[in-house]
């Protein structure tokens, strides 16, 4: 399989209070944070890609841009989408949107690079 643009993954959740800025600690009041979307959109970037790298592949993060537009409150359903829209090497970029039964709740681009899982690691210092 190839990486090229057009692959899609989309996931749905609900919102829990786990998920909320007060108890995440990115603010004070129970809606879906901020960092808890931005985690759910890169988790739909690698469901994306996941089946199209070779063996011993992975991709990292490198990049980000997310515009939280609205509120979303516990109890309600998100889903999030995410297209493979460029390919520059081991370079990929993503749009990505989230929306609830609403509107659109976020938006936004983020960009991996696909790295050989064990030399990656190799590298990782502590």
């Amino acid at each position: 399989m190839t990486l090229a643009p057009g692959l899609r993954a989309q996931l749905t959740v609900m919102v829990e209070v786990d998920d909320t800025a007060s108890k995440i600690g990115s603010g004070d009041v129970p809606v879906l944070a901020t960092p808890r979307l931005l985690a759910l959109a890169e988790q739909a970037t690698v469901r994306a890609a996941f089946d199209h790298l070779k063996p011993g592949e992975t991709s990292v993060g490198t990049r980000v841009e997310l515009e939280h537009l609205a509120a979303t409150p516990v109890g309600a359903e998100v889903e999030i989408g995410a297209e493979l829209t460029a390919v520059d090497g081991r370079r990929l970029v993503f749009g990505f949107h989230a929306r609830d039964a609403h509107a659109v709740i976020a938006r936004g681009t983020i960009e991996r690079v696909v790295v050989d899982r064990d030399r990656f690691m190799a590298r990782v210092t502590r």
